[in-house]
């Protein structure tokens, strides 16, 4: 879950919605790749972050019987192998893309927890046979992978609120092209601008669901999922704009 404190309580956004938000911002770009890739690397942007392990006990609250967000939870190894088994079943061209984005959040810790390194190394290798299965270059499966990222993080930055006060500039990521792009919302008509500008539309909106809570605290994670099942529900949406001139 994303979870934002509000002066009423909080807002959830679950992990899946994040995910589909992302393939809303890859689907704003001007594609780049054969058209069955394009909707495989929208589907493993979509799906990037399925295989959430099943609330039990208090593993979606903080020591305190608060929500817990995504960050402060620590890695699961069940739920990296579980991804992976789901995105067996869309294809390889789904799976490398998809290990391709467990390695780039896990291999800088692989040390610090155990099975992750056999884990990212048997990835590794089926990472290199998928690519010469499929005939694609390296090169080639970086690219989409670094688009899949950048609207990953855009996404992330926009479920999450971050986006700075009086049209002060935050970096995304590099994007597929190499380039450096930046995101910052007009202090005019409170429209979003990432520059440069990369996507195809001068103008375009995307949304996402998040519950509204007002309990502040929760015996166990049923009590937290009863809450959410009830909560209302509402849509955020983000109009994003092409820089003047």
């Amino acid at each position: 879950m994303i979870v934002n404190y509000t002066p009423t309580g909080w807002q959830i956004i679950y992990q899946q919605a994040h995910a589909l938000l992302a393939a809303q911002l890859l689907h704003q770009w001007p594609a780049f790749l054969p058209p069955e890739r394009w909707v495989g690397l929208l589907a493993a942007a979509a799906q990037h972050d399925d295989g959430q392990r099943r609330w039990d006990g208090r593993y979606a609250l903080t020591p305190a019987g608060a929500p817990a967000d995504f960050t402060t939870k620590e890695f699961s190894l069940e739920q990296a192998t579980e991804l992976m088994r789901q995105a067996r079943f869309q294809g390889r061209w789904r799976s490398l893309l998809t290990s391709m984005h467990l390695a780039f959040l896990y291999t800088d810790i692989q040390d610090q927890h155990p099975g992750l390194a056999p884990f990212l190394a048997e990835q590794q290798q089926c990472r290199q046979r998928w690519r010469r299965e499929l005939k694609v270059a390296k090169a080639e499966a970086q690219q989409a992978y670094a688009l899949l990222q950048w609207c990953d993080r855009l996404s992330l930055i926009l479920c999450r609120h971050e986006l700075p006060e009086m049209e002060r500039a935050l970096e995304v990521s590099q994007g597929p092209d190499g380039r450096r792009y930046d995101v910052a919302r007009r202090a005019a008509d409170q429209a979003v601008k990432v520059t440069p500008w990369p996507f195809a539309a001068a103008e375009f909106s995307v949304s996402v669901e998040a519950s509204r809570l007002s309990q502040l605290q929760f015996r166990d994670d049923e009590e937290l999922s009863q809450a959410l099942r009830q909560a209302p529900v509402e849509v955020l949406q983000w109009q994003l704009r092409a820089p003047a001139g």
